[in-house]
């Protein structure tokens, strides 16, 4: 968190932290404008703890946060804070979170496991990397699925994403979809692409090794497109990009930027090529043991922090992380070198007709069905298909109108 907290030295902020807690400092953080210096920063976190501490919560929860911190919440606007905030303010405190992150209890891999065995209540990880735990995640991954961020958010609000999605985690795995950010995956390259021309073309991509995630239909896609996909767990892609054992990474961009691989990578490709998805869900027998007031107090905060998200995390992308070409001055990809690969429509389009099930299904098939039959018996790949293309493709991700898909 050293960036976020410039001004204050390590003995200032552990006294803070030792005097008010970790959540109320952080939720203090986040919430001030302009420098953060030492007095100002124990003062903040001395009136959230007071709010925070007003009332004898009813329910203690327990956030597992991966390896977030405050300084990577910036660049990856999962919302976990502002769910935090928000859901203890709008109980009056009934209801007291605490967040725990940079892998103090639970790491990528195995939050969502500790969130079934009930020693955690709620927790943040990729999608993807839930899936181990929760292998119906991977009904988001299915290849150019989602031809926009904008359409993912439109399926996250739409409310067949109840049937589609939502009750299937509840039902198989006890897990409760609160909110998340979208930023489809592409491939980052190591410094070996630095003093290469910026990538335009997929057979640029081609024949390398690249490292994939715990995702069983991302790997598909990969080996559909010919890039050669690794297994390499998230802890150990840095080392692998730096040492070129690898020569490329698929994850997004927010990702490089938040947990500091921008020394290590020159080229961020845009392929866009399926779901990248930090999110946040809860322990589904925890949420029903509420009383109905909380429980609706639960969905409104998720409501609340998942529409914030969508315009945060866009601005964050351009203003932060310089996920543009070319990166805007004075953002982290600007500031290390790391190019923006923007590829043609024509280009994505050749990538999709090489690895989307419309295109090739029978590499598919066999995930399609077991997706199908776990959410009883609905064509999910299609039905998904559709809706995410019910809004234009051009439409901003910010200007996705929110619904309460709970309540439709």
């Amino acid at each position: 968190m050293k960036e976020l907290f410039t001004n204050v030295s390590r003995r200032d902020l552990i006294n803070t932290v030792g005097r008010f807690g970790m959540v109320s400092t952080m939720l203090a953080a986040t919430g001030m404008v302009g420098a953060i210096t030492a007095p100002r920063l124990a003062a903040a976190a001395e009136d959230a703890n007071n709010k925070r501490y007003t009332n004898e919560p009813k329910y203690k929860l327990r956030f597992g946060g991966a390896g977030y911190n405050a300084e990577r919440l910036k660049y990856v606007h999962v919302g976990c804070l502002d769910f935090i905030r928000d859901l203890e303010e709008r109980t009056n405190g009934a209801i007291r979170v605490e967040f725990i992150g940079e892998n103090q209890i639970c790491n990528e891999l195995d939050c969502v496991k500790k969130t079934q065995q009930g020693i955690i209540d709620i927790f943040t990880s990729s999608t993807q990397n839930a899936a181990g735990g929760a292998p119906y995640y991977n009904a988001l991954d299915f290849a150019y699925m989602f031809p926009s961020r904008a359409s993912f958010y439109h399926f996250l609000y739409h409310p067949k994403s109840e049937v589609l999605f939502r009750e299937p985690l509840r039902r198989l795995h006890k897990v409760q979809f609160l909110f998340t950010m979208y930023e489809a995956r592409g491939l980052m390259m190591g410094l070996k692409y630095k003093d290469r021309p910026t990538i335009t073309t997929l057979e640029e991509l081609q024949g390398g090794k690249n490292r994939v995630t715990g995702s069983q239909p991302g790997r598909i896609a990969m080996d559909l497109m010919g890039l050669n996909p690794v297994p390499v767990a998230w802890e150990e892609t840095l080392d692998g990009l730096k040492q070129g054992l690898i020569d490329g990474a698929e994850t997004w961009m927010s990702a490089v930027a938040a947990f500091n691989m921008t020394p290590v990578v020159s080229q961020a490709v845009d392929l866009r090529f399926f779901c990248g998805a930090e999110h946040a869900a809860m322990n589904s027998d925890v949420f029903d043991k509420l009383e109905p007031e909380y429980q609706d107090a639960v969905m409104e905060s998720a409501y609340f922090t998942q529409a914030r998200i969508q315009g945060t995390h866009e601005a964050a992308l351009v203003n932060l992380v310089g996920a543009t070409n070319p990166p805007m001055p004075g953002t982290t990809f600007d500031q290390y070198g790391v190019r923006v690969a923007t590829l043609s429509d024509e280009e994505i389009a050749k990538a999709e007709r090489l690895c989307a099930p419309e295109f090739v299904p029978e590499p598919w098939e066999e995930w399609r069905e077991r997706i199908n039959e776990w959410s009883g018996g609905h064509d999910v790949y299609s039905e998904i298909h559709a809706i995410a293309r019910e809004i234009d493709k051009k439409t901003l991700a910010q200007n996705v109108n929110p619904q309460r898909w709970w309540k439709a």
